[in-house]
């Protein structure tokens, strides 16, 4: 599948990705997509977020999604009008589908399904991918600070609106000699998620010559 992206749109396929990758939670994770033998569900997950995303975001048309994407507009319709309470359900009664039933993820089921990853991440709620990348990237990177972070602010719900989530949690982390609480009280809010919390953190740093 390929989607031309215009440059207006150049943080299209990365909102897809989280999207997409919550979705995978959504569904158990790609070991539970693999014991279940429906790994070929994940194409149509693909094109689910993408049309979910260039909906909601981009306010695009069916026929403007179908022709992005490469699919038919009665499909687009499919995955736009889905109900996700019914695709949720689905999903939670896997153990009750035949094994052929669990090889097809209709349109309407991964419409659904993004729906739901779409909102999460909207709110906050990154992939589990996303922040375990996080974290082995500040292990790789040397910066023992945001990876004693990323630990202590596991489960903090995003976006975080205030420094008040934040402060207790990071009590007794040290940034470049600073305490960790009286940083996050100098960062503009709201804070989109734990990469931006990272990033935040290191403007500060630059700007009060510590980077």
């Amino acid at each position: 599948m390929v989607v031309e992206v215009k440059p207006a749109e150049r943080d299209l396929e990365h909102l897809v990705t989280r999207v997409f990758l919550k979705a995978i939670d959504i569904v158990g994770g790609l070991q539970k997509l693999a014991e279940y033998r429906t790994l070929t569900w994940l194409p149509s997950l693909a094109r689910a977020a993408f049309a979910v995303v260039l909906r909601e975001e981009y306010l695009k048309t069916e026929d403007e999604i179908a022709q992005l994407l490469g699919i038919s507009r009665n499909t687009v319709r499919q995955i736009l009008r889905a109900d996700p309470q019914m695709a949720l359900y689905k999903i939670q009664h896997m153990d009750e589908l035949s094994p052929e039933e669990r090889k097809q993820l209709k349109v309407h089921t991964a419409g659904g399904i993004a729906k739901i990853a779409y909102r999460l991440v909207k709110e906050g709620e990154e992939p589990k991918i996303f922040e375990y990348y996080c974290t082995l990237t500040t292990q790789a990177l040397e910066v023992p600070w945001a990876y004693l972070l990323l630990k202590r602010i596991k489960g903090t719900h995003f976006p975080v609106k205030s420094p008040d989530e934040l402060v207790e949690k990071v009590k007794g982390v040290e940034i470049k000699g600073l305490p960790a609480e009286e940083v996050v009280k100098r960062l503009e809010y709201p804070i989109k998620n734990p990469a931006e919390l990272l990033h935040k953190i290191k403007l500060y740093l630059k700007m009060k010559g510590l980077d």
